[in-house]
């Protein structure tokens, strides 16, 4: 999965090709209602993803 440390934003990328795989297999085969979901599920990963990096990494909450 790369260099990449859990929690940094690039280690969430394959989530996001998963997802979108996901959807384009479900249009391509008659299967709306997944395909949906798999756009929802793209924008709940985009606003996690936002809302981890926002947060300091642990530990560090009260260091200024």
């Amino acid at each position: 999965m790369g260099n990449n440390k859990p929690g940094e934003q690039m280690g969430f990328e394959w989530i996001f090709d998963v997802l979108k795989d996901l959807k384009s297999f479900a249009s391509a085969n008659d299967m709306p209602e997944l395909a949906h979901k798999a756009e929802e599920a793209m924008a709940a990963a985009k606003a996690e993803i936002e809302a981890r990096s926002d947060k300091p990494p642990p530990g560090r909450e009260n260091l200024h």
